[in-house]
């Protein structure tokens, strides 16, 4: 997907609205407690009783953070007492066990994410111990396209801590930049060094990293367009592999820690718009490829092959590589996709502890899907990932007439054509280098869940 460099204002504010991320479809707002573990368990044995084994992904969170970045939306428990950690360690434990006796041994694990709050909170031993355990329960891929990633904090972590994590498997890492200005830090409570985290990029690839991600968010207090292309032109120096660049959400009524934030030194969306064309435009210039929402790659990196090839896929923790993989959450509220379901994990730690306590999966909420949500969340993959989507494909696979099907939905997408986002000709939706800046809008005309009044809605701003 190419995208446009000649930045639409206009069109931007006049889409900017609020609106689902399609990390997954239909989203979690449709998931309900009547889905319960037996339901689940019923989904594991149908994806195990298929002919072929399905490979496996594996989602662990680890909610524990030292300090508290007043941005953050994340699921995550603030706290120096390590003894807290280390009785969710244990509850962790015996998690992986019960999930891994339900899925078949011949199922092989081809992805690893360790996620959070911050998972090197954990040391070296006790990381090293999760690795065990989850090798005990589940078989672990040892290829080296394997793709086993973890979320590092580049304030705690050293070369040698990088060394460590690489000897017990891990092959891919994450890091959260957010911005390097020193006024932008201290507003969000996050004051980070430049040069040691670029270091620790460098040091990722000396000890057989052969994949950085890096997270930077615009819209924080105080930023400007100028400050932040000083991050974007620092980081792109060490030339990650791939950059996630989110679009930050202020939601103080949601999320106590923006409560810290001054709402007055949260730029206005006119701020907003010059950041995110100035990222785009330098992105773009260097050599990135735009995969979709807020990410870019290398035109290398897997993720860049995926979109060519039509494997690219959206979860819950942004683009993915991978597309036929189960994927299974583990820890205080993750989310799994097994089959034609997804599950929840109960959110609330004590809840969570307590059902494992019990000797029970900590199943919270999650959603069996229908036909009609397997058709529709074809199609929104297919514009999120791929830009375009050709009607004969689904006609095929669903044994429906798309245009008859979807006649509603098409009448609606005729103002974004009129627009320029998109082109609709009688075999194919594909979306214009401008509309990739717009695909949550575009996605959502196919969202039967979506009302119109979207008044008290969770969604973050499209732009």
């Amino acid at each position: 997907m190419s995208i446009t460099t000649s930045f639409p204002t206009e069109l931007i504010t006049k889409y900017g609205l609020a609106g689902p991320r399609y990390t997954s479809y239909p989203t979690a707002l449709q998931f309900h407690e009547g889905f319960d573990t037996e339901a689940y368990r019923r989904h594991i044995q149908n994806s195990n009783d298929d002919l072929i084994p399905r490979p496996l992904s594996l989602y662990v969170h680890l909610p524990f953070c030292k300090e508290l970045c007043y941005y953050c939306a994340c699921n995550k428990k603030v706290t120096s007492n390590t003894r807290r950690a280390e009785i969710y360690l244990a509850h962790l434990d015996k998690e992986i066990e019960m999930q891994g006796s339900l899925f078949d041994r011949d199922r092989q694990v081809v992805q690893l994410h360790f996620g959070g709050g911050t998972p090197t909170y954990y040391d070296d031993m006790q990381l090293k111990h999760i690795i065990e355990q989850l090798s005990q329960s589940f078989l672990l891929s040892r290829a080296a396209s394997r793709e086993f990633s973890i979320e590092i904090d580049p304030r705690t972590v050293n070369e040698e801590r990088i060394a460590y994590l690489a000897d017990i498997g891990f092959n891919r890492v994450s890091m959260g930049i957010q911005d390097f200005d020193p006024a932008v830090q201290k507003a969000v409570n996050r004051i980070q060094d430049e040069g040691k985290t670029l270091a620790l990029i460098d040091a990722a690839r000396k000890f057989g990293f052969n994949s950085v991600s890096v997270d930077l968010i615009y819209g924080l207090p105080l930023q400007t367009a100028k400050s932040f292309e000083k991050t974007i032109d620092s980081v792109l120096t060490a030339r990650p592999n791939r950059l996630s660049v989110y679009n930050y959400a202020h939601l103080p009524h949601l999320f106590r820690a923006q409560r810290m934030i001054n709402s007055e030194e949260v730029p206005v969306a006119e701020v907003r718009l010059q950041l995110l064309a100035s990222t785009v435009t330098k992105l773009v210039d260097a050599g990135y490829v735009y995969i979709g929402m807020d990410h870019f790659a290398l035109p290398d990196d897997e993720l860049s092959i995926a979109m060519e090839d039509g494997s690219l896929q959206r979860n819950f923790q942004g683009y993915s590589t991978c597309s036929e993989t189960d994927l299974i959450g583990m820890g205080v509220s993750a989310i799994g996709k097994v089959g034609n379901s997804f599950v929840q994990n109960r959110k609330d730690i004590r809840d969570w502890q307590s059902a494992i306590d019990d000797g029970e999966l900590p199943v919270w909420r999650g959603l069996g899907l229908s036909g009609e949500d397997r058709l529709r969340r074809g199609v929104i993959s297919a514009i999120m990932c791929q830009g375009r989507v050709r009607f004969a494909e689904f006609e095929r696979k669903y044994r429906i007439d798309f245009a008859d099907h979807f006649a509603l939905e098409l009448e609606l997408l005729k103002p974004l054509q009129d627009d320029g986002l998109i082109v609709l000709s009688e075999q194919s939706l594909e979306v214009t280098p401008t509309g990739l800046l717009l695909l949550r809008v575009i996605a959502m005309k196919f969202d039967e869940y979506l009302i119109k009044d979207m008044k008290g809605k969770a969604y973050s701003k499209v732009i």
